[in-house]
Parts: structure tokens; sequence; C-alpha cells
């Protein structure tokens, strides 16, 4: 049996045989542990750094402001938790702002925080799916001490104005957190002169491997008191404690530097086979939609309606195509998605949807089986 067409890199992507490359010898030839004082010890120390450079290198900040945690779940857990509990150990009145369209790395942790007495409000977003600084700006309030919001949402490719949210965050002094989890490796930016103190990335969203990430603190975070999720041994700088995981981290590294050479070559391309993409179904089903704001997204991620006269879900009608219906650490849920909802639609017309999303593998010939499979429907 031949495997499905992966028109789900929103999801994950697969590893770039250029990144596995630099991370073998760090599984076997090379397994020190970075905290070590021998020479194999300082060796792999020293890959560790080299790729927190490739990664401060691609997304514009100092590499000192860089953390290395397990992935985004991580990343935006301890953002979140760590930036505002030392708030709340103190008796302080915490408001905390953000939407209703986050993933669950942050919309989970803020119902954790609420339990422990924080108020937190979630904007609606736009019938498009981006965040209105105009309406965020309604809600702050004097004791508003952290807003979290996602640069590219990760079921509609809406890219929302993080540096308009960051200006309004600065002038109010309060914290921004952002989630650029779909952003990193797909638009072009420089966090150092960018008004967003806490930034949460992974690699396995940029052809590199699962389980690592990273958190970012620079400007008013980096010298705030931040409680750390992990203790044990006091790495980096204690932040994070445990063995840091020198594969991944170097993989991490060498996905970011074929980001930051190759990031205009993948954007063009990738955004002619969605243009591709979009003109097939189009074509078959005159009838479709397309969800998010099209003028405001990223060529990655196509989230399409297609009418059908089945009541099956439409992602189980093309099982040869390895896409999904909503976000993926959703998916196990069995429930329509908190963002389609959000946008508006109602929860036959989400069984109607899917998120097809696009990578640096993906070819011409995925596009075409695409589009065949979801012609078949009616």
């Amino acid at each position: 049996m031949n495997s499905p067409t992966y028109l789900d890199h929103a999801a994950s992507t697969p590893v770039d045989p250029r990144v596995l490359e630099p991370m073998l010898p760090w599984f076997t030839h090379q397994p020190a542990n970075p905290s070590g004082r021998h020479s194999l010890g300082r060796s792999a120390a020293e890959a560790v750094e080299q790729a927190r450079g490739q990664i401060a290198s691609m997304v514009g900040c100092k590499p000192d402001d860089m953390t290395f945690v397990s992935g985004a779940t991580e990343s935006c857990n301890l953002a979140i938790k760590g930036l505002v509990r030392p708030r709340l150990a103190r008796a302080e009145a915490v408001h905390i702002v953000s939407s209703d369209i986050e993933h669950a790395a942050v919309l989970d942790p803020l119902r954790r925080l609420q339990r422990e007495g924080a108020v937190v409000d979630l904007m609606p977003p736009t019938r498009g799916g981006r965040t209105d600084p105009d309406e965020l700006k309604r809600r702050l309030r004097d004791d508003t001490s952290l807003v979290s919001i996602m640069w590219v949402n990760n079921e509609l490719g809406t890219i929302n104005d993080v540096a308009a949210i960051g200006e309004l965050c600065r002038d109010r002094g309060v914290l921004f957190h952002c989630d650029a989890t779909q952003a990193a490796g797909k638009i072009q930016f420089e966090l150092a002169s960018m008004p967003i103190d806490a930034i949460s990335l992974c690699a396995h969203k940029m052809h590199g491997p699962k389980g690592i990430g990273a958190l970012i603190l620079q400007g008013r975070a980096a010298g705030r008191p931040i409680e750390a999720l992990i203790e044990g041994g006091g790495h980096e700088r204690g932040l994070r404690s445990g063995t840091l995981n020198v594969p991944g981290i170097v993989g991490f590294g060498a996905a970011a530097a074929l980001c930051e050479s190759e990031i205009s070559t993948d954007v063009e391309r990738i955004g002619v086979l969605r243009a591709e993409l979009t003109r097939g179904v189009l074509k078959n089903h005159p009838d479709a939609t397309f969800n998010g704001d099209q003028d405001h997204c990223i060529p990655h991620i196509l989230s399409s309606t297609i009418p059908q006269s089945s009541t099956e879900s439409l992602i189980d009608l093309v099982p040869t195509i390895a896409c999904a219906g909503g976000s993926a650490c959703g998916s196990s849920q069995n429930e329509p998605s908190h963002v389609l909802t959000a946008i508006g639609l109602d929860a036959a017309t989400i069984a109607g949807t899917i998120r097809l999303s696009f990578g640096r593998s993906t070819t011409h010939d995925d596009v075409t089986e695409a589009v065949a499979a979801l012609a078949a429907i009616d």
C-alpha cells in the first residue's frame, strides 16, 4: 500500500537530510554531556553554542537571550507561567489578555493560571482569523501583566500584526509573549528590533527534529524574574534544568541556517504550489471557500471548506492525503476546531473543512494528487 501524500507540514515537517547529517555523530561517536569538563564535553558545549548562534541569526536576536527547551509547548508554558507566577506569589492583581484561537500550548497554561488567581481575558478574532489591535487596546487594564498572541495561526495561516500589538503593550508597560511556532522559517524578521518580550519557537515546523525548541527573552522580559518549570542542575542559566539534547540542538541550528539562506526561494515555490492547489479546488468545486484572511497569510497553510452531500468529515473522504481537519494537537478530541468555531463556522461547515499545508519537500506531483483526491468528492 502506498503512503498517503503528505500535506500536513503545519503539524510537523520531515527532517531535511542536510539537517540530519550533522546530527548523527552526536548520537553515536560524540556522546558527551556538554556539562562535562573533558575535551569531548567541551566539544559538545561548543556545538550547542554554534547552534544557538545559528538560530539567533535566523530570527535576529542575541544568542544569550535564548533558552533551549523540549519544544514550543514547553516554551509557551515557561514564558506564560514563568513570567506571571512571581506576581501571583506577591499577591498582585494579574490580568492577562490573549485570543480565543491560540494554540492549546497557550490556552491550557492560561487556564491553569486562572485557577491560581489570574484573570484571563480571551479576545474573539476577526472573521478572517486575526487579532485586532484596536480590540486589544480596549481590553488593556492597569493590572494587565501579560499579553500572549500568536504570530501565525496554525489552522488558518493568518498573520497577526505583532509589531502593532507589541507597541501597544510596550506603551502600557505590559509584557508581550508571542508564539512564533508557525512564523519562524516562513517569515523574515529581526526580533531585536521588534517590541516582543518573549518568543516561543520549535524546530520540527521548519524541517528540523522533534523534541527541541527555544524560548527567547528580550526587552523588558530579559530582566524580569521568571519561575523555572523544571529544576535539577541549573542548566540554561537556571531557566531549564536537564542534560541538553545535543543532537536536537545541532539539528535545530542546521534547520535554522537552511531557513535563513533559503527562505525566499522556499516561500516563492510554496506560493506557486498553493495557487495551483487553490485553482484545482475551485475548478472542481466552484462553491468552495477558503478560511482566514487571504491578504494576510503565509502560503504554507490552506484551509478550505468544500460543500458536500456526505455527512462524513471531509478528511475521512480523502484517505490518500495526509492532512488535517483542524490542529494536529486537537484532532484526538473529536470535537469541532475551536479556531474554526471562533471565526463563525458551524459544525456542518467545519466537517467539510480541511487544512492542507506545504513545506520544502512538497512537490507539484503532491498537489496534483491532492487535486485529484478532492475532485472525487461530491
